[in-house]
């Protein structure tokens, strides 16, 4: 009874909390719309002040060159849309290949293999004068199959793939073939592009392990590729990739909600049975489009006829990539509806593929940049970084993992902004593939990345990027409600297992038997998104002669001024649409998230998700108590010069509070470069290091410099060890905190002198031999333990 009496309160205060924060969103979303109004209006009475001064004949001469203008424009606008549908019907009769900006060659079929997929790996090929070095780690980029075809990372030349052909990498793309193959499945589709990755290291032996750059959807499979075979994969670059679906906060991510309100996944199941078992790619893009009415039914059209002149290249381009749909089988859209947009399973560690095939993603050794935009209602940032918190418990535990995962948000931009925007390429990818350079000698931890544009001597813009240390704490910041209102997301889960179980059993055998094959194409040709397409093309004959007009319009093109009171008035006649729109949009979102949290949040949705939940005990994380973190510290004492070294660092860093400038990382490779110290150590053995040296310096920092002198025996590596204590302290970025650990670390591990040296080399010849054969002052039970360490119990 207790029980019952504490979800019946917690129901209740539930309805309290939904019926005033939909009052709140209500009040906000008209205030909205009438502060937008009314500043429209203010500036079309500034803008029209002079209009008193105009003679009669004056006004109607531009009214009727407006008048002019808005026929030509309609033209022209009438045209563009069935050039928009010609251009589709050529690109789906082409096969709709992918809208790359770039020539490629294809290097594998996955149509081809034992378990064949529609997915292929083609090398970009480099345009004239952008040469690429192939000893430099390569990239392959996997766009996301979420509704769209493949490109959109290639889009133009200012992209993802352009930044990193102008910066020297070489570059592949996972593409995908608009039907999928029969039987296809998410884990053919893993062991796809593992095979694929394969491939582009083999052909790159000389250089380090590719970079894998997942966009969107493409984000959460390259994670799923990396946890299921960490030892093929370089660092990881996630963009706007939804990892933890429930996340997001009231008011600004709508579409969270919408897998509850349809019931579950049931109406995906649906789908597809009428697509004769596939599900067709045009339902997501139409549900992207529903998130924003006043962009999809007006605004962008409205730009386009208001600067048809010069918009229209721009916006048939744009949509040959959007109007491209492409198909999966139902078996892959209900795993990734059970698995994550509903289930939230991938961040959970509940996510499989198969029997055994479990995604855990703490298996992930290699770095992660995480890139997410906090105008991004599709994707959120808290989508993008919840999965972080939902493995950890806490910063310690990520170090002691080995992970480093690099954070960075944008303020504004978009979803699609962050793959398409050129300003987007130039600024944040270009400087994420500067941080890839550096990024393996960044020790596990969580860290955001900052951006600071400067202007050079030359006038030119330049970027200066810091790695600031954060704390899990730290994401707690993007939340609203401390993560409380994801609760009902679990009832949503629960209830979908039912509505599934019943929808199999009761109605599935009626739809595929009511649904043949020829149906099933009719409904995808006649899906609304498709119709308005081909039917505004040169498939009807009633646009015959509009290819005509539109050739008379632009012979004799009378554009109105940009001052023309005609062109004042269209423009706050269209602000008032779209923010009509927008408050449409508002108190639609508003009526859908009150419902989604008052069906979810009563009494007998909650019992289900208790029931459901997996009851995680909340103790608090103890690294010393893991095997390899006690090996390490008690070894602490045990290494040579490259432990020395990168112990150094880190103590200096951590005394500066953590941050990490890009310049002082190139300066640091810079000054080890001719020494080689570091020359020996292959890329996961240099992360090895990372990783056990954070572990010292993290839970034993005085013991960490204390036993810094037993690392350099030798006189030879002392001496190494205090040159660059002298490189380090030539640095004018440097605290007086990190000038005070400079001084005590010199006392710790002195200048040795001649007389003492001479000395030294004749009483310990055998480390001195061991550094002549192993290039490091390492002896042989650390050398041994650098061998194996990898292998260490977790």
């Amino acid at each position: 009874m207790p029980n019952l009496n504490q979800t019946i309160d917690r129901s209740l205060q539930i309805s309290r909390s939904v019926a005033t924060v939909a009052e709140r969103r209500v009040r906000d979303a008209f205030e909205a719309y009438t502060t937008r109004v009314r500043k429209a209006q203010a500036a079309f009475v500034q803008d029209s002040g002079a209009a008193t001064r105009f003679h009669p004949t004056q006004a109607w001469q531009e009214w009727a060159r407006y008048g002019v203008d808005f026929v030509q424009r309609s033209i022209l606008m009438a045209d563009t849309l069935r050039q928009r549908g010609n251009n589709w019907i050529a690109h789906e009769q082409a096969g709709k290949p992918p809208v790359l900006a770039y020539r490629y060659e294809m290097l594998a079929d996955g149509r081809t293999f034992e378990r064949p997929v529609n997915h292929a790996l083609v090398r970009i090929i480099p345009p004239k004068g952008v040469t690429v070095d192939h000893k430099l780690r390569p990239f392959v980029i996997i766009d996301p199959r979420a509704g769209h075809g493949p490109g959109i990372g290639g889009f133009k030349e200012d992209s993802e793939v352009g930044v990193a052909l102008k910066a020297g990498h070489p570059v592949y793309f996972v593409i995908f073939y608009p039907d999928p193959e029969p039987g296809q499945t998410l884990a053919d589709v893993t062991d796809a592009e593992a095979e694929f990755v394969r491939l582009v290291a083999e052909r790159h032996p000389e250089s380090p392990k590719p970079v894998l750059v997942g966009n969107c959807q493409g984000g959460w499979a390259v994670m799923m590729l990396a946890a299921a075979r960490p030892d093929i994969a370089g660092p990881l670059v996630i963009n706007g990739a939804p990892m933890s679906y429930w996340a997001g906060n009231d008011g600004d991510n709508p579409m969270r909600y919408a897998g509850g309100l349809a019931g579950g996944a049931w109406l995906s199941l649906l789908a597809s049975d009428l697509g004769g078992g596939k599900f067709d790619g045009a339902h997501l893009v139409q549900s992207f489009e529903d998130l924003n009415p006043a962009n999809t039914y007006w605004d962008k059209y409205y730009h386009l006829f208001d600067d048809i002149d010069e918009e229209a290249p721009r916006f048939l381009e744009f949509e040959r990539w959007w109007g491209g749909f492409y198909l999966m089988n139902e078996e892959e859209i209900r795993w990734i509806v059970n698995n994550l947009f509903i289930g939230n399973k991938l961040s959970q560690g509940e996510a499989r593929l198969g029997p055994g095939r479990y995604f855990d993603l703490k298996s992930i050794k290699q770095p992660i940049i995480v890139f997410a935009s906090m105008g991004d209602n599709i994707t959120p940032p808290q989508q993008a970084f919840n999965w972080i918190s939902d493995i950890y418990s806490s910063t310690e535990e990520i170090k002691a993992n080995g992970q480093t995962i690099v954070g960075l948000i944008h303020e504004d931009i978009g979803h699609l902004g962050i793959f398409v925007s050129g300003k987007v390429a130039k600024k944040e990818h270009t400087q994420i593939v500067s941080v890839l350079k550096y990024i393996q000698e960044l020790p596990p931890g969580l860290y955001g990345m900052q951006i600071h544009e400067t202007t050079g001597a030359d006038g030119n813009v330049e970027y200066d990027v810091t790695l600031h240390e954060r704390r899990l704490e730290d994401l707690k910041r993007l939340q609203k409600y401390d993560r409380v209102d994801e609760k009902p997301f679990e009832a949503v889960a629960a209830f979908s297992e039912l509505t599934e179980r019943a929808y199999e059993q009761l109605v599935r055998p009626a739809v595929r038997e009511a649904t043949p094959e020829w149906l099933a194409k009719a409904l995808r040709e006649w899906h609304p998104l498709r119709v308005q397409r081909w039917w505004f093309s040169d498939r009807n004959p009633m646009l015959a002669c509009l290819p005509q007009a539109a050739s008379i319009a632009r012979a004799y093109r009378r554009p109105r001024a940009l001052d023309n009171p005609g062109r004042r008035a269209e423009r706050l006649y269209s602000e008032h649409v779209s923010a009509a729109l927008d408050l449409y949009r508002d108190l639609r979102d508003a009526g859908r998230e009150a419902a989604f949290f008052e069906v979810y949040g009563n009494m007998m949705a909650l019992q289900m998700a208790d029931q459901r939940a997996v009851i995680r005990r909340q103790t608090r994380f103890d690294a010393r108590a893991l095997p390899a973190v006690r090996q390490v510290l008690d070894e602490m004492d045990q290494g040579g010069l490259p432990e020395a070294v990168i112990r150094t660092g880190m103590l200096i860093v951590k005394a500066g509070g953590g941050k990490r400038r890009l310049a002082q990382m190139e300066h640091t490779r810079a000054l080890l470069e001719p020494t080689g110290i570091l020359r020996d150590l292959d890329e996961d053995q240099l992360r090895r290091l990372l990783h056990e040296e954070t572990l010292v310096v993290e839970f034993e920092p005085h013991q960490a410099k204390t036993s810094l002198g037993k690392l350099v025996r030798t006189t030879s590596d002392r001496q190494k060890l205090n040159a660059l204590f002298d490189a380090i302290e030539t640095d004018s970025h440097l605290d007086a905190r990190q000038h005070a650990l400079l001084a005590e670390l010199r006392k710790l591990v002195p200048k040795p002198a001649p007389s003492a040296s001479a000395r030294a080399r004749k009483a310990l010849p055998a480390p001195d031999a061991a550094v002549r054969r192993n290039g490091n002052a390492a002896p042989a039970r650390r050398t041994t333990k650098a061998r194996t360490g990898s292998r260490r119990p977790r």
